[in-house]
């Protein structure tokens, strides 16, 4: 009886001195968690998303009256044949919010004009950085892939503030100053939710050649920008006062026996919207050489416009 009157005192001390040390633990380590979310702070705030949610309808961006100067063949045509090359062609994509392009073309006795607008709305997936950032890196990234002059930047061998020519002569396959956007085969911008390719993958085709640049030259070695012709300052540029950021390229190839065709391509950077404008002539004699002052006029002057449509 005695031992039945001594484990029931012993079992309940031992339980008693198990809470405490239990609680003497629960009670650290509280503290220590405590003490952890302080010295590591709070999570960081996500960088603020871009201005833009929504991209412009880009066969209903270029007026129709734009569209009959930039195409002089189009007036040519009956009425209902004009209506059908004024409404243009639009490309096939995944989502027209995030990436949406539009063509035309014309034809007359004496040459070939192609127009080409393309919208791009890049949206970043890191939370890190905000979608005008890594806007302006695919901008950056599209014009070091042109003949467009770069600035360097400190590190890159050179002293800061000065400028070099980017890698390439001429828009290649992809290029920043061809909108890599695919017509055909309903390949195009990512699908909704799905990481951006930061090549922005995709070929130009229907009214572009089969390499994927509008004009033909990318597999053109006679292909050569305008800033070698006699007229000074249309040589490929960064373009001020359009957009936050923008560049203009010229390109004048051959392909074969063919006559020059010229593509003026205009890129700018609004907010989170990478817009270009591509802009090529092709004469019908192999003798002449289209215009680059007037084509780079009248491809800015459509830029202009669609920045300010972009505000609107």
């Amino acid at each position: 009886m005695q031992r039945k009157a001594y484990v029931p005192g012993a079992a309940a001390l031992l339980a008693a001195l198990v809470t405490g040390v239990t609680s003497c633990t629960s009670g650290g380590g509280t503290t220590d968690s405590a003490t952890d979310a302080k010295a590591n702070g709070a999570p960081a705030s996500a960088a603020p998303p871009g201005r833009y949610r929504t991209l412009l309808e880009p066969c209903g961006s270029v007026e129709r009256g734009t569209l009959k100067d930039l195409l002089p063949g189009v007036v040519t045509l009956p009425e209902d044949q004009q209506q059908q090359v004024l409404r243009g062609t639009p490309a096939v994509t995944y989502d027209t919010d995030r990436r949406a392009a539009c063509s035309w073309k014309g034809q007359s006795p004496d040459s070939s004009h192609q127009v080409r607008v393309d919208f791009e709305r890049v949206v970043s997936y890191d939370p890190a950085v905000s979608d005008d950032n890594r806007a302006q890196e695919v901008f950056a990234e599209k014009q070091s892939a042109t003949s467009v002059p770069v600035a360097l930047r400190p590190g890159d061998g050179g002293p800061e503030g000065e400028t070099t020519a980017s890698p390439s002569t001429t828009p290649s396959a992809g290029s920043g100053a061809t909108p890599d956007l695919e017509t055909r085969g309903g390949k195009g911008t990512e699908a909704p939710g799905k990481p951006e390719d930061p090549e922005s993958s995709g070929q130009p085709s229907d009214d572009a050649s089969p390499d994927g640049s509008p004009d033909g030259s990318a597999n053109d070695p006679g292909g050569s920008p305008s800033g070698s012709a006699s007229t000074a300052g249309l040589e490929p540029r960064v373009l001020e006062g359009l957009g936050n950021a923008a560049f203009i390229d010229d390109v004048l190839g051959r392909a074969g026996n063919t006559a020059q065709r010229r593509t003026v391509s205009v890129v700018f950077r609004t907010s989170n919207v990478i817009v270009t404008v591509v802009y090529a002539e092709q004469p019908a004699l192999v003798t002449e050489v289209p215009d680059s002052q007037e084509l780079q006029e009248k491809a800015q002057s459509v830029a202009r416009r669609l920045a300010e449509l972009f505000e609107e």
